[in-house]
């Protein structure tokens, strides 16, 4: 294996740090995988542990995907290996192997990973997501719909045909894991997002 090829498990393995719940552990909080929604993500420990429990969940999901992104750039990898350190990362956010493989929906860390990879399409994801939360108030529609715009900004501001089918990936992979939300929203069941939490 080249060194390069060494960044792609290391992607896996920093992906698999589980911010969630060591957050929770630090904080002396529940661990987020047994309470609410049972996902260790920044929305469920906003449930548990408020909105500063919440807000470094969502800036170590996020971290955990554009650092392996922003090594691979520094290390100048080709976008083939690029595109699969990415999703390593991704993968290791949803399946860690430090907690049982038990992990979460993938959306901060899925926009980490896109702002690593070219920021001006992770501005439009992140765009998108806060014009659908503060429209609709489902923080799962809005991951929904700001996941469909990854590869279509990539189709648009970088057209390489590796990296959109790993973003392809990435995206099938985040609707399959919101299978409940989805239900959910089609059911009228769907939690909305409380701005005046604590």
């Amino acid at each position: 294996m080249t060194p390069q090829l060494l960044l792609v498990p290391a992607g896996y393995l920093v992906g698999s740090i589980s911010t969630a719940i060591i957050v929770c552990r630090l904080m002396g909080l529940p661990d987020p995988r047994t309470l609410g929604s049972n996902n260790p993500g920044a929305t469920n420990v906003a449930r548990i542990g408020g909105k500063k429990a919440a807000a470094l969940t969502l800036v170590g999901d996020m971290l955990k995907g554009v650092l392996p992104v922003l090594s691979g750039h520094l290390l100048q990898v080709d976008t083939t290996i690029l595109a699969a350190t990415a999703l390593a990362a991704f993968l290791g956010h949803l399946y860690p192997v430090f907690f049982r493989f038990q992990g979460g929906k993938g959306v901060a860390t899925a926009l980490g990973v896109t702002f690593g990879l070219h920021w001006p399409v992770g501005l439009l994801a992140a765009g998108t997501w806060l014009a659908m939360a503060v429209a609709f108030r489902y923080s799962s529609l809005a991951a929904l719909t700001a996941s469909l715009v990854i590869p279509a900004g990539f189709a648009w501001l970088w057209p390489d045909p590796g990296l959109i089918a790993a973003m392809c990936v990435m995206v099938a992979l985040l609707y399959w894991r919101h299978r409940s939300n989805i239900a959910n929203l089609l059911a009228g069941r769907e939690d909305r997002i409380s701005f005046g939490q604590k």
